[in-house]
């Protein structure tokens, strides 16, 4: 026989989906020794389902609701509406109403209760539906418990309740209600507890609020209460707000707010005795369930009740390194301008680059671990003028971690990441900048790129023939000779000279000329440069497609399963078949996100280009490749003319005018090289993809995994044992299927420490304009247009002339849209990165590193993009 009523000390894991999230943690509560905790009793999901699953009405309007988008606002706000009303007027059945009449008369039926919602995806560890159902207080008298029951069954269906489960896909057939009938304490007051600082995510920081009265005043937001920070039993911050008003409970039911008298309104809510003892109650609650929790408690004649315990579920988690030494860790992502979530094989991948590097995984993120460097005088210097430039809002963390003077003490001193043996750097890539620098011969690049390409053709030619165990070798052994490429001191040192080059000329012309960011300029259009040559390339392909009507037709429809094989049909069909073919030949292994392996590529995905050809199309006339790289070379000539002419009229000006022209020189014959590097690791990555696939189908064959992406799931070494035994526990792919998902919605701290704090860098505001948003100058000049925020590169459609690009990062694959905007705002990104380095060289003016951009600004809003001072206003 079903469960309809189960009192908390009945309650165990048994029955977590009886009783919802918030009945089940009041029944782990009611168990931990020491813990207050109002008795009371949970009506069960089982009795929800017996009210409402064979009532025709109810089912015929979820029918309805379960078909409707999250566009459909007034729809769901008109049948969420008709569900609630149906469900207040069910009716309880005899047998459900007899067990609570029961349970109150235990109780006793006289006093008062709360009833409160307990959802079945309420409380979880990863999400939390708090305050997406209602909750009623001082509830008094059997009947009337009985109607809030009803209510509380029928809040469910709130809109915002309703919208959330969409949001975050949750069916509404699979989500059930229990409620929770819990003895009333009339509190002096009350409050909510987090194990872990909610503002800086700090472990170690407990913190509470506290208010007179009963805990809805606080809730509700109808007063500001006292905040106290507790840490390891002492008391590290409070702040004693001013208390006007509290709620208060009626003796006849329900429930009034009241005026605090003045004596009162400026009282500490506790003292210091109880935040401690509040923090000692937390603190074990926090043990039970083995993860940070948010508490309501009350204080009843000078005793804590606990009222309620839920995970906190918006902290970043915390790498898995359990030394008891604090540590700080620097987000991977953030560097190589691609903080999305990585699969386990992605991860993997990453880590044989960085094998010397020190990284650590938390929440899908790679993080460098910098303990060792900020605990080194010299290291801190060195990682400080590298974020300078590179991350700017990076660089401002550290310095105000820096700040902290015991923290800094604390770090443990051994082997640094970034010093003259770290790999890539050594005296030997000194040595060769300077040879190359002295050359400045464009022909060394050209050899370095011919050099990477018959290395590519050789691998791919040698990897056809293994297969199994031996394909793993290969990889890893194929490994050292990509990083004997990528760290090679000619190619690291040609970057080093290009970026030296416009480093010197942007802080000359600004000593003698007054002029800022020249290097902006004089890097438009330059040679050898792979990413803004992929741009400018699909402008050819474009203009292929737009002489076939029929090709355009079928664009609004295409589908990637048979992409060629529909444009084979078409008219025009075989032409873009060829244009299409030669550019994904070259280009195809790109796409979003990049440096996680197992991002679907272009190769893979050809849809993904359809938006950027349809926008080239619409804003270009044909042959727009050749006369925008032509303009772009001309404002650089032109730009040179001008700055020797301007050095030849000052003191000593033809020497002045003679070392610029050779700067510029290699600035032009270098500059572009800062794109390679990736462009060849990510190719040779592909190869390897496409390998490691072949592999998984023969897994799928065998029953070992049900389809081949599942192998996205799996570490490296974890994929090379079941290829070797053809064996695999499948739970391993479902739980991390499950955790990816959480993962993807989490936003990544720049800097996180093993307290799980996340330590936030800001800019100085002060030379900018009031409400303008700041960040980091990296390609000159001023433009005006409409902002178009885009998140995701399959939503850059219908782009204007005119628009400006607001994203929270790029990537190579985003260049191609670049052609097509006249200005860029990116969340994050410094002065090297790609997106950077590829606005500079078509001239569009670009503002990176401002924090939530995406967010501040709206779509379709007009804003003005300053890249020469680093500044957004809102128009």
């Amino acid at each position: 026989m079903p469960s309809y009523v189960l009192g908390f000390q009945e309650i165990d894991k048994t029955r977590h989906m009886l009783v919802g999230g918030k009945g089940f943690n009041l029944g782990e509560l009611s168990r931990i020794e020491g813990i207050r905790v109002p008795e009371g009793f949970c009506v069960t999901t089982e009795a929800y389902k017996r009210a409402i699953t064979y009532n025709k009405e109810f089912q015929a309007l979820l029918d309805q609701l379960s078909a409707l988008k999250l566009e459909d606002r007034e729809r769901i706000r008109e049948i969420s509406g008709k569900i609630r009303k149906v469900i207040e007027e069910v009716e309880i059945p005899p047998d459900i109403t007899e067990e609570v009449a029961g349970y109150l008369t235990k109780l006793g039926e006289k006093h008062a209760y709360a009833v409160r919602s307990s959802a079945t995806a309420e409380d979880l560890p990863l999400t939390s539906f708090a305050g997406q159902h209602d909750t009623y207080l001082n509830i008094v008298g059997k009947e009337a418990i009985l109607r809030h029951i009803r209510k509380c069954w029928a809040s469910l269906f709130t809109e915002r309740a309703v919208i959330y489960r969409m949001q975050n896909g949750f069916d509404h057939r699979k989500v059930y209600l229990s409620v929770v009938i819990q003895r009333m304490v009339f509190p002096q007051a009350s409050g909510i507890l987090f194990t872990a600082d909610p503002v800086t995510s700090n472990r170690k920081v407990l913190s509470i609020d506290a208010s007179f009265g009963l805990g809805e005043a606080l809730v509700s937001g109808l007063v500001s209460a006292d905040n106290y920070k507790v840490r390891e039993g002492r008391i590290i911050e409070k702040t004693v707000s001013t208390k006007k008003l509290a709620v208060y409970a009626l003796k006849e039911g329900g429930t009034e707010e009241r005026e605090i008298e003045p004596d009162w309104q400026n009282r500490q809510t506790l003292t210091d005795e109880q935040i401690l003892q509040l923090e000692r109650i937390g603190r074990k609650i926090e043990a039970h369930f083995a993860c940070p929790q948010d508490i309501e408690w009350c204080l009843f004649e000078d005793a804590f009740y606990i009222v309620q315990s839920r995970p906190i579920t918006t902290l970043y988690p915390i790498p898995d390194v359990n030394d008891g030494k604090n540590r700080v860790y620097m987000s991977f992502g953030h560097q190589q301008m691609m903080t999305d979530a990585i699969k386990p094989l992605g991860i993997s991948f990453l880590r044989f680059l960085s094998d010397n590097v020190p990284l650590v995984c938390a929440g899908g993120r790679l993080f460098i671990d910098l303990t060792h460097d900020l605990a080194s005088p010299i290291g801190r210097r060195i990682v400080l003028s590298m974020m300078r430039k590179h991350e700017p809002l990076m660089h401002n963390a550290i310095l105000s971690l820096m700040k902290r003077k015991d923290f800094m003490k604390s770090l443990p001193c051994s082997k640094r990441v970034y010093s003259m043996r770290t790999e890539g750097l050594s005296w030997a890539l000194l040595i060769e900048a300077i040879k190359i620098y002295r050359r400045n011969d464009v022909s060394i690049i050209q050899n370095l790129i011919s050099e990477s390409e018959k290395s590519i053709r050789d691998f791919q030619q040698r990897i056809a023939n293994v297969s199994g165990d031996e394909l793993f070798a290969f990889i890893l052994q194929d490994q050292h000779q990509l990083k004997k490429m990528l760290y090679d001191p000619r190619s690291y040192g040609a970057i080093m000279v290009g970026l030296y080059a416009a480093n010197w000329l942007n802080q000359k012309m600004e000593k003698w000329l007054g002029e800022k960011n020249v290097a902006d300029t004089l890097s438009q259009s330059v040679s050898n440069n792979v990413t803004s040559e992929m741009g400018l390339a699909l402008l050819d392909v474009s203009d292929v497609v737009r002489q076939y009507p029929a090709v355009l037709e079928y664009f609004d429809h295409a589908k990637d399963e048979t992409f060629f094989e529909d444009l084979a049909q078409l008219e025009g069909g075989d032409a873009v078949i060829k244009a299409l073919r030669a550019y994904l030949k070259k280009y195809g292994m790109r796409c979003p996100g990049e440096i996680d392996i197992t991002k679907p590529r272009w190769i893979e995905q050809p849809t993904a280009l359809i938006p950027m050809i349809l926008n080239n199309i619409k804003n270009f006339e044909p042959n727009a490749r050749n006369v925008k790289f032509e303009q772009g070379r001309l404002k650089a000539e032109q730009k040179e003319q001008e700055l020797l002419s301007r050095l030849e009229q000052l003191p000593g000006g033809k020497r002045k005018a003679k070392k610029t022209k050779k700067m510029i020189s290699v600035l032009r014959n270098f500059i572009g090289y800062r794109e390679y590097p990736k462009y060849a690791f990510i190719k040779r990555y592909y190869i390897y993809k496409q390998a490691l696939l072949k592999e998984a189908e023969r897994l799928v064959e065998k029953g070992v995994i049900r389809e081949k992406e599942d192998i996205y799931y799996l570490s490296f070494e974890e994929l090379r044992e079941a290829v070797r035994t053809n064996r695999l526990d499948y739970s391993i792919i479902t739980r991390r299927k499950e955790e990816y998902e959480v993962y993807e919605k989490l936003t990544p701290p720049r800097i996180l420490t093993s307290e799980g704090e996340c330590i936030v860098g800001e800019y100085n505001t002060d030379n900018i304009p009031a409400g303008a948003l700041a960040g980091i100058p990296v390609s000159s000049g001023i433009v005006e247009g409409r902002a178009r925020v885009i998140l995701k590169m399959e939503d850059a459609n219908n782009i204007e002339d005119g628009d400006i690009l607001v994203t929270a990062f790029t990537d190579p694959s985003w260049t191609p849209l670049f052609v097509s905007v006249k200005g860029l705002v990116t969340e994050v990104g410094g002065l090297m990165t790609h997106g950077s380095v590829i606005a500079r060289e078509y001239g569009l003016p670009a503002v990176v590193g401002v924090d939530n951009a995406t967010k501040l600004i709206k779509d379709g809003q007009r804003i003005r993009v300053n890249g020469t001072e680093g500044y957004v206003e809102l128009l």
